[in-house]
């Protein structure tokens, strides 16, 4: 087996190559046992990766901390739950799981704290912490150096395990320059380093080919320890491109210089998790005792350079069906990896837009509910609900569906018509959606719903 994936040979790896590629990058360890486990019933141990750099031994499933459940808070405003969070950490550390990755900027700036105090309820030898410089806002030394050791506070350590430069690559070289290089933060995150503070340095990557080239010619100044990039079999080769790299280039030139990955988005912000009906149902007929889900992470773990794979797993039972995907894990063969191939191709056709909920965009300041309306609109698309024309089967009964449906998934006010266009939400996406021009145009479509004279086609 060739140590590179390449364009080439991306067909024609075979299970058992992509299974025991260790010379390839992040070495296979698990004592797991052979068989298809059922979802929520591992069949062996938690697949482990060695990473290269320092023999760190990581989960192939890490935890995203990102999206952890809630509950009404006193006035009536969502909180974390933390009895819930204890609960998951507890489960997934008792099955293996032991990369934690978290940010200041997630969930309020409540994740961190959170994740602490479920996890230090372990001992700390049990597990990994990996969290983020998310100077979005503020790029100033000052407040930068204030949220680097806020996080050590938080989370209650000494010593950061992965450490990340949050969501670079938007804005090119001159927003990694404004937001660590000018006001002198990479040079204090290096001596950091040095002397231990951070065990491993790398760097969360959204942007286009160029912003990932530029980034990487900088390996021989900085040295990344590992970098995250957003992978999954829609995005392997059927990313924007443009705004975004596609994840095979990104793969293979990570590969190529021998820098461990970490995964995020596995499931592109839950899409692959809730696919359209026509390719539920062929997921479905090749692997019956297999969740949609599991396909994409079982694609995501597929490939040796990769580190860990991380899941934002508010429920149980998304927590469980993972941990028995990577327990006596199975990496796809060529021929499942072409299957997927033409699943990507097939949802290709379906209009939704690329938002992963992560809620960077708000609050908007005119109150819209930016990712709700995404969510909605990408659920009625890839359930095959959406009004197209009159001469359209069932036309009525869909029509009808979309605008109760929407007007009960939001509140009129926070609704698409108020957007005002201000683009204060664009900076923050890490998609790089046009997020006014989305709302406008699925407000145009509600209103060509409620106008319609069933004699004009919608779409």
């Amino acid at each position: 087996m060739e140590k590179n994936i390449n364009r080439r040979d991306f067909l024609k790896l075979s299970g058992a190559a992509l299974g025991t590629a260790a010379l390839a990058g992040c070495q296979p360890k698990s004592a797991a046992t052979s068989g298809t486990p059922a979802s929520g019933s591992p069949a062996g141990e938690m697949e482990y990766r060695i990473n290269p750099g320092n023999g760190d031994k990581v989960s192939l499933l890490g935890y995203g901390c990102m999206r952890w459940p809630q509950k009404p808070g006193p006035d009536g405003k969502d909180i974390i739950d933390q009895e819930k969070v204890n609960e998951l950490v507890d489960y997934a550390i008792d099955h293996g799981v032991n990369y934690f990755d978290t940010s200041p900027a997630y969930l309020g700036g409540e994740s961190e704290r959170a994740s602490a105090i479920a996890l230090n309820r372990h001992p700390r030898k049990d597990f990994f912490w990996a969290t983020k410089l998310s100077n979005f806002r503020d790029a100033s030394r000052e407040a930068s150096l204030r949220m680097y050791r806020d996080s050590f506070e938080q989370l209650q350590t000494d010593y950061i395990d992965y450490y990340l430069l949050h969501s670079i690559g938007r804005g090119g070289n001159r927003a990694f320059e404004t937001r660590y290089v000018e006001n002198g933060m990479m040079e204090f995150l290096l001596k950091e380093r040095e002397k231990g503070a951070i065990r491993q340095l790398g760097f969360s990557f959204h942007g286009n080919q160029k912003a990932l080239d530029d980034l990487l010619a900088l390996h021989g100044k900085y040295h990344w320890d590992f970098v995250q990039i957003q992978m999954n079999y829609m995005d392997w080769r059927h990313a924007d491109g443009v705004r975004n790299v596609h994840a095979e280039y990104a793969y293979e030139q990570l590969d190529k210089l021998g820098i461990p990955i970490t995964i995020m988005e596995p499931l592109q912000g839950g899409r692959l998790a809730n696919v359209p009906d026509i390719v539920a149902e062929k997921l479905k007929e090749r692997a019956p005792g297999r969740t949609v889900s599991s396909w994409a992470f079982r694609f995501a773990g597929s490939f040796p350079r990769i580190l860990t794979v991380l899941s934002g797993m508010t429920y149980l039972d998304h927590l469980t069906d993972n941990v028995a995907t990577y327990s006596g894990f199975q990496p796809l063969g060529k021929e499942d990896l072409a299957f997927l191939e033409e699943m990507a191709s097939l949802m290709k056709a379906f209009p939704t837009i690329d938002c992963n909920d992560c809620k960077y965009c708000m609050p908007c300041p005119y109150g819209i509910d930016i990712p709700g309306i995404f969510k909605h609109y990408n659920q009625m698309v890839n359930e095959g609900n959406m009004a197209q024309s009159a001469g359209q089967e069932d036309f009525r009964k869909l029509r009808r569906r979309y605008l109760i449906s929407y007007d009960r998934a939001i509140p009129t006010l926070r609704q698409a018509s108020h957007c005002a266009g201000c683009k204060q939400c664009l900076e923050h996406c890490p998609q790089s959606i046009a997020i006014p021009r989305e709302l406008r145009r699925i407000d145009a479509y509600v209103e060509k719903l409620k106008k319609a004279d069933f004699g004009s086609k919608i779409l």
